[in-house]
């Protein structure tokens, strides 16, 4: 029997129209988008399915790519009730993904969770101009040192997604980060570009939002894993609740590392499989670790595609 892990992107892999397959082909689907927009007063077929400015702020775009996630994700254990998953393993928001797919929290309550998130991230940023940006080519040591020298200049920024070798994003104040684009490139950055965010992921700029964060999972978390989690803090597994409430309150104000994760677990696992839209963690798991297959459930005729291949 092969060994899968069961992985989900983050905030930025949202797109209009995602996940909208499973939804006109599966009453499940349909009654999943029906409860969560109940629980949360979200038309989340008006959001994710037609052109709207809603669906990349970041209190919307939580619920929706989490939400089409765990369609994907119910539909394919549904036709696959005996596959054993070895890891479950988010980027970021998409652990919040993997504790639901573990069984940890059920995905309307996570529903509500994300968007509760995706509120107190933006309210901690509201009176301040944060910001991320996205370097390439520059090796992880350099970019530390970078924004150590920074903050002792009492600049706020930070490492805040280790996402694979030569790609790391910073967060911070946004005239900070502007602050450095030079010192980036002349220290051998291909580019040092601000993305289009107004908040600032994982990084001490959200410490406000870690107690009510913090309140909201010990209501909604059960200890109940299907199997670990890799935690975006330490690359290590949990399950237990005690470790999820703690890590994912961490999580809030410490780097997203992925790639160390993958490099964690690839010589233990044989096919890592991405739930949700796009291919962004497929992207990254080419460069990371390149032994590792990494497979997409997106639609019904992808998922079909991955059965086939999982069963061969």
């Amino acid at each position: 029997m092969k060994k899968i892990t069961a992985i989900f992107a983050g905030q930025g892999s949202q797109a209009i129209g995602m996940g909208k397959d499973f939804y006109d082909n599966s009453a499940i689907a349909k009654e999943m988008f029906e409860k969560a927009g109940k629980r949360v007063g979200i038309n989340f077929e008006e959001l994710i399915f037609n052109e709207n400015e809603l669906i990349n702020q970041t209190q919307y775009t939580q619920p929706a790519i989490l939400l089409t996630q765990m369609v994907a994700y119910r539909l394919f254990r549904d036709l696959c009730p005996d596959i054993k998953v070895e890891f479950f393993l988010g980027h970021s928001l998409g652990e919040f993904s993997a504790l639901c797919a573990s069984g940890a929290i059920d995905y309307v309550d996570a529903i509500e969770l994300v968007h509760r998130r995706g509120q107190l991230m933006q309210d901690a940023c509201s009176d301040i101009e944060a910001g991320m940006m996205v370097l390439l080519g520059l090796d992880d040591e350099i970019v530390e040192k970078i924004c150590l020298d920074a903050q002792a200049d009492d600049k706020k920024v930070w490492p805040a997604n280790y996402n694979q070798d030569g790609q790391l994003v910073v967060a911070g104040m946004k005239a900070d980060l502007i602050s450095l684009e030079q010192t980036f490139k002349d220290a051998g950055a291909k580019r040092a570009m601000l993305l289009n965010m107004s908040v600032a992921s994982h990084c001490n700029l959200l410490a406000a939002a870690k107690i009510p964060l913090n309140s909201l999972m010990e209501s909604m978390i059960e200890d109940s894993f299907e199997a670990p989690i890799i935690s975006n803090v330490t690359t290590k597994p949990y399950s237990t609740k005690d470790e999820a409430v703690e890590l994912l309150t961490e999580q809030l104000v410490k780097p997203v590392k992925y790639k160390q994760s993958i490099q964690a677990i690839s010589d233990k696992i044989d096919i890592a499989i991405e739930f949700g839209n796009g291919t962004t963690l497929k992207g990254l798991n080419k460069k990371i670790a390149k032994d590792l297959e990494t497979l997409n459930v997106f639609d019904t005729s992808s998922m079909s595609e991955v059965i086939k291949i999982i069963n061969s």
